[in-house]
């Protein structure tokens, strides 16, 4: 079963994203608190949106974690899957292809134009789960990231050239 995500979710979630942080080798890098969590998914003004998947028994074994984008050339948004994760013992079972199916759903009846997101190109299964239902790489567009130092140190240059 998907269901939006609600506030009594938010500490699988948080555990959630530790795991996938684990499972992507990149633990050491998480620092969302599940306060920073509860005011991205249900504060004022969300900036996030949470699906999670339940087993037979109702426990969560999956989550989505996503955004709007907006694009320029098609003049709507879209939907950026920021996060996919099934844990393991319950991958196989259709919860990743049904949470991307709610996104989908989502994106077809508000007349969003893209459901977009990012793998890691080690990510063989991932790869191969996501071609299986129709995605394709975008290999011609490469992802850039500021953050840490660089963020700063451009950032404190308060748009001056």
């Amino acid at each position: 079963m998907i269901r939006t995500a609600t506030p009594a979710d938010i500490p699988v979630i948080h555990t959630l994203i530790r795991e996938l942080a684990e499972y992507e080798k990149a633990l050491d890098e998480v620092r969302a608190t599940k306060e920073q969590l509860t005011e991205a998914l249900f504060g004022e003004r969300p900036a996030a949106y949470a699906h999670v998947a339940e087993d037979a028994d109702g426990e969560v074994v999956g989550f989505a974690l996503w955004f709007l984008n907006f694009s320029t050339w098609r003049g709507v948004h879209g939907i950026y899957l920021e996060d996919l994760y099934v844990r393991p013992e319950a991958r196989g079972g259709g919860h990743g292809k049904a949470l991307l199916t709610e996104l989908a759903r989502i994106c077809v009846a508000r007349g969003y134009e893209r459901l977009e997101w990012s793998v890691l190109n080690w990510n063989r299964p991932a790869i191969d789960f996501y071609e299986a239902l129709g995605a394709r790489p975008q290999d011609e567009w490469a992802v850039y990231r500021l953050t840490d130092e660089a963020l700063n140190a451009l950032g404190a240059r308060g748009g001056r050239p």
